[in-house]
């Protein structure tokens, strides 16, 4: 048996996925506000067979930099464009990309879309099936001189038809190697506030004081232990992790 063949796979689904993606891209220079507009961006580039999550390990010390403000317009002329990218990584221009396709067809009944100036420009290939969410087709030519053409279609508000890709994630999700899942796990995780006391008390939708008196929810038939909040058990060392 091959090496290849000995590689244990694992089947991750969007919901994991979505979740490791927005805690990476956290520890960025990302806007805060910016992380949903992407969120789907490493996982649709998983199941297209481009770079993926490999490519997201990779490339994260640049990503530390990232400023998608420097994307701007370089040239324009009816429905043709020319987008430039200012060296942001292709998952960071996709917004402003989806953005620019659709204004122009709906003011021009098409677009033609050129990028320059991209860090991974093949990666955008990713716009043509995420511009299926938003009624449009795309087309997509090139790999480092990307070209984008797109047209508007009729949504019927039937996700298996109006976006095949995601429903096919949400079905099956997508194969990802063991050893590279666990990794970006591991990363994901710094994202974390460590677990304390403290932690503990402001974990999910209630604070818990010193005292022991609850801000936030106080439901009647609320029967969760909130003694393990106030304070650690007896000589039990501090482990694990809590979201912050």
């Amino acid at each position: 048996m091959s090496e290849a063949e000995a590689m244990e796979m694992l089947r991750i689904m969007p919901r994991e996925m979505r979740l490791m993606t927005e805690r990476i891209f956290s520890l960025t220079g990302l806007p805060k506000s910016f992380l949903p507009a992407i969120q789907d961006t490493v996982m649709y580039s998983q199941k297209l067979g481009l770079g993926g999550f490999a490519l997201l390990e990779q490339r994260f010390e640049r990503l530390k930099e990232a400023d998608p403000a420097r994307v701007s317009i370089r040239e324009e002329e009816g429905e043709r464009l020319i987008l430039d990218g200012g060296g942001q990584h292709a998952w960071f221009v996709m917004p402003s990309l989806l953005d620019l396709i659709g204004e122009l067809v709906g003011r021009f009944g098409m677009a033609r879309i050129s990028v320059v100036d991209v860090m991974d420009p093949t990666e955008l290939r990713i716009a043509t099936a995420l511009g299926a969410r938003v009624g449009l087709s795309i087309s997509f030519t090139g790999a480092e001189a990307p070209h984008f053409t797109a047209l508007q279609v009729p949504v019927i508000g039937e996700l298996r038809r109006d976006e095949p890709l995601l429903w096919e994630l949400f079905m099956n999700g997508s194969r990802i190697e063991a050893g590279l899942w666990w990794r970006i796990y591991h990363l994901a995780k710094k994202a974390l506030t460590p677990d304390s006391v403290v932690s503990r008390r402001h974990a999910g939708p209630l604070i818990v004081n010193d005292d022991g008196t609850v801000i936030g929810r106080k439901d009647n038939d609320d029967d969760t232990d909130i003694n393990f909040l106030t304070s650690p058990k007896s000589g039990e060392l501090e482990t694990g992790d809590a979201l912050s």
